[in-house]
C-alpha cells in the first residue's frame, strides 16, 4: 500500500507551483511591456502613467510611514543627547557654584590674614597672632580657642582683638593654644565711650552673642542706633580706640549692640600686653572668671 505524502510536503510543492506561476507571469508581462513600447510608444506611456498613478499613492503612504518611523527614532535620539547635555551641564553648573564658594572663602579668609598682618605691623606691641579655631554659641558663657599659647609669649589677662575689633582676653593660657573669654559674655564688663561725643559708657556682655552698653550720667539716653562704641582705655587692660560694638537697639536707658569682631567670621587675632601692665598682676591675683 503506497503511503501518503505528508501535508507540509503538498503545501510546498502548492508554493512552488504558485511562485512559479508568478515567475512565468512577470516574465510575460515584462515581455509584454517591451513589445509595447517598441511598437507603440504612446500606448505604452500610457499603461506607465496608469501604473504610475497606480503605485504613487502606495509609495506615498510607504514613504510617510518610513519617515514618520525615522522621525520618531531621531527625536528620541535628540531627546537622549539633550537629556545627556541637561545632565552634564548641572554637574559641571554644580562644580562651579562649588568652586565659586570655596573661591570666595579662600578669598575672605586671605583678606582677613593680610587685614590682621597689617594690624600687626601697626601695632609694636603685638604677642602672638593665631587662628580663632572654636567659639561657644549655645552656651549662656562666651568662650573661644586661639591656636597660639604660652609658647608664644601669652599670658593671662592680655586683650585680644581682630581688625574688626576687640575679641576679648585672656583666661586660661595653653603651651599651644588659649581660651578667650569673649566681649560678649555676662562676666566681661568693658569701660568704654561712644565715637560720636566721646561720651564715657560702660559695656557689658549679654551671654547671647550681644552686648549692653549704658551711660555713666544717668537720666538720658545719649544712644543713636548706628553708634560705635570703643574702648577708653581706663582700667588699663583695653588699649584705648579699639571698636567694640555697633548699636542697633535702644532700650529705656540705654542699648544693644552687636560686637564688631564675631568669632563666628573671624579667622585670625592677635593678642597683645595690656595697655597697663599692672592689669596683668590684678588678672593673676583672681579677678578673670573660672573657666566652666
Amino acid at each position: 500500500m503506497a503511503t501518503a505524502r505528508p501535508g507540509w510536503s503538498r503545501r510546498a510543492q502548492y508554493g512552488l507551483f504558485i511562485s512559479f506561476l508568478a515567475v512565468m507571469a512577470g516574465i510575460i508581462v515584462g515581455l509584454i511591456l517591451l513589445v509595447l513600447s517598441l511598437v507603440a510608444p504612446q500606448q505604452f506611456d500610457r499603461v506607465r502613467g496608469v501604473a504610475l498613478d497606480v503605485t504613487g499613492p502606495i509609495s506615498g503612504a510607504l514613504h510617510e510611514v518610513t519617515a514618520t518611523a525615522g522621525g520618531i527614532f531621531t527625536g528620541a535620539g535628540n531627546y537622549w543627547d539633550a537629556a545627556s547635555q541637561n545632565a552634564k551641564l548641572k554637574r559641571e553648573r554644580t562644580a562651579m557654584l562649588q568652586r565659586m564658594v570655596e573661591a570666595k572663602a579662600i578669598f575672605q579668609e586671605n583678606q582677613q590674614l593680610k587685614a590682621t598682618l597689617q594690624l600687626r605691623e601697626r601695632e609694636r606691641t603685638t604677642l602672638a597672632t593665631g587662628r580663632i579655631v572654636g567659639s561657644s554659641f549655645n552656651s549662656p558663657r562666651r568662650f573661644a580657642i586661639l591656636s597660639a599659647g604660652t609658647s608664644d609669649g601669652v599670658r593671662i589677662g592680655m586683650p585680644v582683638r581682630s581688625p574688626s575689633g576687640l575679641v576679648g582676653r585672656i583666661i586660661d593660657a595653653g603651651t599651644l593654644a588659649s581660651r578667650v573669654l569673649l566681649i560678649s559674655d555676662r562676666s566681661n564688663i568693658i569701660p568704654a565711650r561712644m565715637l560720636r561725643g566721646g561720651i564715657p559708657v560702660i559695656a557689658q556682655g549679654r551671654g547671647d552673642g550681644t552686648i549692653s552698653v549704658r551711660p555713666l550720667e544717668v537720666g538720658r539716653n545719649p544712644f543713636k542706633r548706628g553708634d560705635i562704641i570703643i574702648t577708653s582705655g581706663t582700667g588699663g587692660l583695653y588699649p584705648p580706640l579699639v571698636p567694640i560694638a555697633r548699636v542697633v537697639k535702644l532700650d529705656d536707658d540705654g542699648a544693644i549692640a552687636l560686637p564688631l569682631a564675631d568669632p563666628s567670621t573671624t579667622s585670625f587675632a592677635i593678642v597683645e600686653p595690656p595697655f597697663e601692665p599692672e592689669a596683668v598682676a590684678a588678672e593673676s591675683a583672681g579677678a578673670e572668671p573660672e573657666a566652666p
